[in-house]
């Protein structure tokens, strides 16, 4: 299954961008996966549109960047 998933970003001085070398994915009980990248902009936007508006928390020691809509494939394994 493809979908699209909101993946967190920060950046700090110890670890540079924190971006897909490491994927966090945002989890809410579940883990959030969207059909379409438009439909996951518009959460990330809706969720998470507070961090363009503070400064504070861009900067030190915090970090945050805006969450991105990243393209994820979900396999499902069975033992």
């Amino acid at each position: 299954m493809r979908a699209w998933g909101v993946a967190w970003r920060q950046k700090n001085r110890r670890d540079g961008v924190n971006r897909c070398r490491i994927l966090h994915l945002v989890w809410e009980h579940q883990l959030r996966l969207f059909r379409s990248r438009r439909e996951c902009r518009k959460f990330i936007e809706e969720r998470y549109g507070y961090i363009r508006r503070r400064p504070e928390l861009r900067a030190k020691p915090y970090g945050w960047l805006m969450p991105i809509a990243v393209r994820v494939v979900v396999r499902r394994e069975t033992r």
